[in-house]
């Protein structure tokens, strides 16, 4: 039986629908650059006009104000070093929640899916408080030992799901060959959890990279460690409002982390997917 190929006035009304969806989901982007290039006096009386003065020295003005390269290397090496930590450590502990079957292991596996449930705003406070004691504000390995804690559970939880696909007849064959439990993980295991690998990558860099809230609390006045997204907050005062150097800043600030999404994003259906596709 031939499919039909007409041209459906319902299939027209659901692509006029995804376009005017797509329209309102790019509209924060076209406030945010053409606003950025205004005085702030143009952005106040139409911001939603496009600029009769292209203002670029306002990009000049945010890089010095800020230290710009200063901010994006501090959250550049938090990112990163959070991010490994992340893969590493939930990749490891579900292998063995999954390769290893018992009830604390079980406790565990429940205890970490828990936690994803609780909203962060509970636990400022005792975060505050335990970060102090412990010594850990106002430092890097504080910072990337708060992200570990706060990752773990979601990556834990797709890495659990995705090593249940994971033949263990390959372990058993390197265990005979006489690789080590290490050896059996690095080289057999981890190879092959590539695919959910790259999906945690994407979503825990995502976060990370545009959290402000976390830095705040945990870096506190050490401005050596100042993130961009906290950089950025500098143009907004409680009496007075500098969109004109805010908004420059916010583009700077996205561009990276969006070409990294764009470039990856595929991955992250192919990620969460796979272990059903493989099942």
């Amino acid at each position: 039986m031939e499919r039909s190929n007409k041209y459906t006035s319902k299939l027209l009304i659901l692509e006029i629908a995804a376009i005017l969806l797509a329209l309102m989901f790019l509209s924060p982007f076209y406030l945010m650059l053409t606003n950025s290039v205004k005085s702030l006096k143009e952005i106040l009386v139409d911001a939603a006009s496009f600029p009769v003065v292209f203002k670029w020295e306002n990009y000049i003005d945010v890089w010095k104000i800020i230290d710009l390269p200063h901010a994006f290397w501090n959250s550049l090496q938090i990112t990163v070093l959070s991010v490994i930590f992340i893969v590493l450590f939930s990749s490891m502990a579900a292998y063995q929640i999954v390769r290893r079957p018992s009830r604390f292991n079980s406790f565990v596996f429940l205890l970490l899916i828990s936690a994803m449930i609780i909203p962060f705003q509970s636990l400022m406070l005792q975060l505050v408080r335990v970060t102090s004691i412990l010594e850990l504000r106002g430092e890097l390995y504080g910072i990337v030992a708060c992200y570990l804690g706060f990752g773990m559970p979601l990556s834990v939880f797709l890495f659990h799901g995705f090593i249940k696909t994971v033949p263990y007849e390959l372990e058993e064959a390197a265990r005979v060959d006489g690789s080590n439990p290490y050896g059996v993980f690095f080289r057999i295991v981890f190879p092959l959890l590539m695919p959910i690998v790259v999906t945690v990558i994407i979503l825990n860099t995502l976060w990370i990279w545009n959290d402000y809230l976390l830095p705040v609390l945990v870096i506190g006045g050490n401005k050596d460690l100042t993130t961009l997204p906290v950089a950025v907050t500098k143009f907004f005062g409680q009496y007075t409002k500098k969109w004109d150097l805010a908004l420059p800043g916010l583009v700077m600030a996205i561009t990276p982390i969006l070409l990294f999404f764009l470039s990856l994003q595929k991955y992250i259906v192919e990620g969460v997917t796979a272990g059903s596709v493989k099942g």
